[in-house]
């Protein structure tokens, strides 16, 4: 199983760096920006409260206040529109709220077990947002659970086969609670950050796509809302539903070989590299997948992202690999790669005998199901 931890965690986000610019202080005058006030528990005077605005790639230092001998504090900052902040203690105590202008928040909690403690209220943006991280904890600690569990399998394939589909059942149902969060709060900009941000575009598109209109339409000038726009217009060309570019590159044997040249039957492009552990480690799945279904209309396309010929020859030889191969040679620069957004690997897109993209990097034992339910 690769990288079994996949669900990326708001509270994860958390525990990024919050080097920025110098932290402002002072006070705003009622109304004329936001406030974030409260008292916490097991705070003794003089504790540093920190808050830090989530920008682009790091947390950014807005303001800092310390508590008194009752353990309340206040920070205030104006903004330019609604975003995300991080409040906090220390990398062990630290939580995100929403923010904007006229935002009037108040926080408590215990200092020494925020994260997992604390109560918001004066926003209903980050109340949202702390059920997004309740739900985001229980899924990396179910996540967390199975990878344990097989990890300690000691090779045995039948248990890691359950392991795994238990893993993966239980990854779609986290991310069914996540998007019913997100339908229920469609002009959220903490909806609009975690479909941004929490889902896989490639397996999700639709849905994302379908949010991405809304967020149009009741946020049309928020960051997150652009973002998100600008993430999706790459990947339309290679969305399910969508006819599948075209591939044109040399085989082997010097010959070139057109992806469209297979049509009429269900096609997997595969790209992979005879450098790549995980896409070598993958190629049984696919070598037992095409031997039990390429008498039944099923041909695979596997474009290799090697640079060395010979190694790439090898790696065919020796994980048999006896269906269509071709290569650039040009590693990640693969004109095929570049076409169809490929950013990591092993990845295959499943087409139809129309040319059709039907599914994405179906894996291990989802595979051979996809197949089985179309090849009838």
């Amino acid at each position: 199983m690769k990288s079994i931890l996949l669900v990326t965690t708001v509270l994860g986000m958390a525990n990024a760096c919050t080097k920025g610019t110098t932290p402002t202080t002072g006070s705003v005058a009622p109304g004329a920006g936001y406030q974030v006030s409260g008292q916490f528990t097991n705070a003794p005077a003089g504790t540093k409260v920190y808050l830090a605005e989530l920008g682009e790639t790091q947390f950014v230092s807005r303001d800092t206040a310390t508590t008194d001998d009752q353990g309340r504090f206040t920070l205030t900052g104006t903004a330019p529109e609604a975003g995300l902040y991080q409040v906090k203690l220390n990398d062990a105590n630290q939580v995100l709220v929403a923010l904007s202008n006229g935002s009037n928040i108040q926080l408590s909690g215990d200092a020494t077990k925020l994260t997992d403690n604390y109560t918001v209220k004066g926003s209903k943006d980050s109340e949202v947002l702390q059920q997004l991280g309740h739900n985001m904890q229980q899924s990396k600690r179910d996540m967390a659970t199975l990878e344990t569990r097989y990890n300690n399998q000691n090779g045995r394939a039948d248990s890691m086969k359950l392991i795994e589909a238990k893993f993966y059942a239980t990854q779609a149902q986290n991310t069914g609670v996540l998007k019913q969060l997100i339908r229920q709060n469609p002009s959220s900009v903490v909806s609009a950050f975690a479909v941004s941000n929490l889902l896989n575009p490639e397996e999700q598109f639709a849905f994302i796509d379908s949010m991405s209109t809304q967020f149009k339409q009741t946020m049309p000038d928020s960051r997150y809302t652009k973002a998100l726009a600008a993430k999706l217009d790459p990947l339309r060309a290679t969305a399910v539903g969508s006819a599948a570019p075209e591939i044109s590159l040399a085989a082997p044997d010097g010959k070139t070989v057109a992806l469209s040249s297979l049509r009429g039957k269900y096609v997997l492009i595969d790209f992979w590299a005879s450098w790549c552990g995980p896409c070598r480690k993958e190629n049984p799945n696919v070598v037992r997948a095409y031997n039990k279904f390429k008498s039944k209309g099923f041909e695979i396309y596997s474009v290799s992202f090697d640079q060395d010929r010979e190694k790439w020859l090898k790696a065919i030889k020796a994980d048999g690999l006896t269906w269509t191969h071709v290569s650039d040679l040009r590693g990640w620069e693969s004109a095929a790669g570049q076409t169809y957004g490929v950013k990591s690997i092993p990845q295959s897109i499943l087409l139809d005998p129309q040319g059709r993209i039907v599914a994405k990097n179906l894996r291990g034992d989802a595979l051979e199901a996809k197949l089985t339910a179309v090849l009838k």
